[in-house]
């Protein structure tokens, strides 16, 4: 159902079939990382790899699978919700998606949230 190929944006996550709406795509177990290690985190490349993480979002955690490597758009096709128990991030078809179509999440966690991020979206 996904495929990890090149776009425009790097490496990115496609769908391989006709996917619908609300199916679920990946379930990422995840890597935490506490608090206290935020500071040697942001300096590795792996911070633009991590969701916010806990009750609070005071924690990060880095989705294993292709669960991090899916781009970024304010008009995403794709949806992620942390299952803090499970200590995983289930993906889910926003809207359905065609065979071939690159899968997007919005990065702030709200499909509907435009807030600006730390970098400039293509």
């Amino acid at each position: 159902m996904l495929e990890l190929k090149q776009s425009q944006h790097g490496r990115g996550i496609f769908a391989t079939r006709d996917i619908k709406k609300d199916e679920l795509l990946e379930v990422s177990p995840v890597i935490i990382f506490p608090k206290e290690e935020f500071k040697y985190l942001e300096k590795t490349t792996l911070i633009d790899y991590v969701f916010w993480w806990g009750k609070d979002f005071d924690e990060c955690a880095l989705a294993l699978g292709m669960g991090s490597l899916f781009n970024h758009s304010s008009q995403p096709n794709a949806i992620f919700k942390r299952k803090l128990k499970k200590r995983t991030i289930n993906f889910y078809a926003y809207t359905d998606i065609e065979a071939g179509a690159e899968i997007r999440i919005n990065y702030n966690g709200d499909p509907d949230d435009k807030t600006r991020l730390w970098f400039e979206e293509k």
